[in-house]
């Protein structure tokens, strides 16, 4: 398999991309962190793909992104009144919820009752997100090796076995989402990132 690379600001780019997701490919572009590799959220035999191209264990879920908290009803059953406040103060940004997943998602996606997700604050990615719907998205590096923040990085690790990718220039990069399980009766933090506790409770609270 060929790679192809396109600038994601290049007419015709999504579009290209948008087709590549509709027939099964896996597609890297940028998010407000690092670079991510996506599928489309329903398509299991598209996101099995991801852990083959990755490298990744099975047993670890995929969050799925959004591009906006109104898509939150097609990935998560019943979204709770405590995720959908937190989507509504801190998206888009970096803060994955995690919440009871639709029947919909694939078992490829996340073989647990629950699914991650999040709205990311970057252009490119929401506007791919927009034209595809819930997308599976892991960081598009092989596991174990560092998270890549550039096209090229991603071309030097996964070259060769992903279908296309959108080139937004450097990310980011910085520290990984806020994991909250919104899934009890309070937010229980499952991994620290740039939102903390005392952020999430005072959303609650307000």
């Amino acid at each position: 398999m060929k790679t192809e690379i396109l600038p994601a600001n290049a007419p015709g780019s999504q579009e290209r991309a948008l087709a590549r997701l509709e027939a099964g490919g896996l597609v890297a572009f940028p998010t407000d962190t690092v670079y991510g590799l996506g599928a489309k959220a329903f398509l299991a035999e598209a996101a099995a793909r991801i852990y083959q191209a990755k490298g990744r264990s099975v047993e670890k879920a995929l969050p799925v992104l959004l591009s906006s908290s109104a898509d939150l009803p097609r990935v998560a059953l019943k979204p709770p009144l405590m995720a959908l406040r937190l989507a509504a103060r801190f998206w888009p940004g970096p803060l994955t919820l995690v919440v009871a997943r639709q029947p919909a998602i694939p078992e490829t996606v996340s073989a647990l009752p629950t699914v991650g997700v999040r709205v990311p604050d970057h252009a490119v990615a929401r506007g791919l997100l927009s034209a595809a719907g819930p997308m599976a998205v892991s960081s598009a590096n092989r596991a174990g090796a560092p998270s890549p923040r550039t096209a090229q990085e991603v071309l030097a690790q996964l070259g060769g076995v992903i279908d296309l990718i959108l080139d937004g220039g450097e990310t980011a990069g910085g520290m990984p989402s806020t994991v909250v399980d919104c899934t009890g009766e309070v937010p229980i933090v499952l991994r620290e990132g740039p939102i903390r506790l005392e952020d999430l409770l005072a959303a609650l609270d307000g």
